[in-house]
């Protein structure tokens, strides 16, 4: 027999095993699956193992079991849904002070995300890299906007907080940007972007275009991070040159072309 023979075989003689291999999650079992909905719901449970009371270490007994849904990776174009029967532990030992608990698995899922890591990790990346709307990614994945941003949260920032990422920056940008029209009357909620002007790189952005923010940023950075900066380049904001002046005070302020250029229009007289 064929090698292609022989696995088809295996997999026609035991198609919930080939179930579990396409939903491709460690250690779980395939339970069941609902394809009457328009989100395709598959239903796991992590695999029977001898488990111990996390204080005490006595061989816990199973409580009781209960399914969680998470948003799960789209599957041949169409939404997904895993849900997990959690089973919840118990201390068979009186004296424990632990009682009960519940299990968890951070390869499938985090405690405290209604989506899988998984679907976390590919939603991160389709709004940091591709430039995806969140609004558009939850409508791909059948759920709300609220998973999908928190996802982008909780695995983005990991991604942006790594030691080293800004590196030394010798020439620093501030520039207001609309940050977002809130509100009934599209109220204008303004941000400043911090920039490496050298490297072209968003080095952070902070609420709001006066000093107080970026002040509060240079000040996390560290003095030696602040003596770097030869140069500042800004509009002919007042708050932003506070900045540089009280926090980098080496520093030579150069103003942008455009603001200069339109300040200098306006003090054109028509003869």
């Amino acid at each position: 027999m064929t090698y292609k023979a022989r696995l088809r075989a295996t997999l026609e003689g035991d198609p919930v095993r080939m179930c579990e291999i396409l939903v491709g999650l460690p250690a779980v079992d395939v339970i069941g699956l609902d394809a009457d909905a328009h989100v395709l719901e598959v239903h796991v449970e992590c695999r029977r193992t001898q488990t111990g009371c996390p204080s005490c270490g006595v061989v816990a007994h199973v409580k009781d079991q209960r399914p969680v849904r998470f948003v799960d990776l789209p599957v041949a174009g169409r939404p997904m849904a895993l849900v997990w029967y959690k089973r919840r532990f118990r201390c068979p030992d009186a004296d424990c002070p632990t009682g009960s608990w519940t299990e968890e698995d951070g390869r499938i899922a985090s405690s405290r995300m209604a989506i899988t890591v998984r679907a976390g990790r590919w939603v991160t990346e389709q709004v940091g890299r591709c430039a995806r709307s969140v609004n558009e990614v939850a409508g791909e994945l059948g759920c709300d906007w609220h998973t999908v941003n928190d996802a982008v949260v909780a695995y983005g920032e990991a991604l942006i907080e790594v030691p080293g990422r800004i590196g030394t920056v010798d020439a620093l940008g501030l520039d207001e940007v609309l940050f977002v029209r809130e509100g009934p009357y599209r109220r204008q909620h303004l941000s400043t972007q911090i920039v490496d002007v050298r490297r072209g790189q968003l080095l952070d952005v902070v609420p709001g275009r006066s000093s107080v923010g970026p002040m509060a940023w240079l000040a996390e950075q560290g003095a030696s991070f602040r003596d770097a900066i030869d140069s500042g380049t800004l509009d002919l904001s007042g708050p932003y040159r506070k900045v540089f002046e009280v926090m980098t005070p080496r520093a030579t302020l150069v103003a942008d072309p455009f603001h200069v250029t339109k300040l200098a229009n306006t003090k054109l007289v028509l003869s």
